[in-house]
């Protein structure tokens, strides 16, 4: 049986190290990308060097997605997952925060995932029944008031992996993403609302990485994370738009 390969952005801490040290005990070679991949060299210390390939890159830069892909692509086998993990999080009312940060977090969270997504496409189309993973999140059910750039930006995760999981069905490429509510991760630390603390904070980032490998075995487009979130996304489903605004708007305290 040939070694499976993955591609992972924003791998050098959170959710992307949890999915790195989970993909790479299964015995997958990595690709692992990150805008700061300094940490990294203490996560790899002990692996076998012909399994992983490290590369600095800035997601938002197309021409970095470009060659770092490449640079990728002389060290290990065409990508069986490409997981598209780097994103950023910013809470506060929408006036509170900069332009500059709203630009930011559109640009890594959507800009980011569609760079990575293009550039690889070449390497997956040549090797049919490759996946594409994307990190959405359950932000993306319903606006959520102090969460607005980052909850529409997974709102554009959610639209985009459904339109090229249709497209690009005729290459033998899957496109899904995973939905979880919010997890334990540096990302979040400090993060103060009140949705936070009415929801709780009941993920790790290994959660979620045991939901990615299933997912790159799996065939679910959308892949919803906790049974609570579930239970929300089912009732989102049923409840007429007057309802979930009231609903959200008291989970939020606004």
């Amino acid at each position: 049986m040939k070694m499976k390969t993955i591609i992972i952005t924003g791998a050098a801490s959170g959710i992307g190290k949890a999915v790195a040290e989970l993909f790479y005990s299964e015995g997958w070679q990595l690709g692992l990308l990150d805008l700061n991949p300094t940490p990294l060299q203490d996560t790899v210390k002990d692996w076998d060097k012909s399994r992983y390939c490290i590369v600095a890159a800035n997601v938002t830069d197309p021409d970095q997605v470009e060659t770092a892909l490449q640079q990728i692509m002389q060290s290990i086998r065409l990508p069986d997952v490409l997981f598209n993990c780097a994103g950023v999080l910013e809470v506060g009312d929408f006036e509170a925060i900069t332009l500059d940060r709203h630009h930011r977090i559109l640009d890594i969270n959507n800009k980011g995932v569609l760079n990575c997504c293009y550039f690889a496409f070449p390497y997956l189309k040549q090797n049919p029944g490759s996946r594409v993973i994307n990190m959405s999140s359950a932000s993306s059910l319903y606006g959520i008031p102090g969460f607005a750039s980052y909850s529409a930006s997974k709102f554009w995760v959610k639209g985009f992996t459904e339109a090229l999981n249709l497209e690009w069905a005729r290459y033998g490429i899957q496109v899904m993403d995973i939905e979880p509510p919010f997890v334990n991760t540096p990302m979040l630390a400090n993060k103060q609302a009140q949705i936070i603390r009415r929801l709780g904070v009941k993920l790790v980032a290994e959660d979620i990485a045991v939901q990615v490998f299933q997912a790159a075995q799996g065939e679910r487009l959308h892949n919803a994370v906790s049974r609570e979130y579930k239970v929300l996304r089912a009732a989102r489903k049923c409840l007429p738009d007057r309802a979930a605004h009231k609903l959200v708007k008291w989970m939020s305290g606004y």
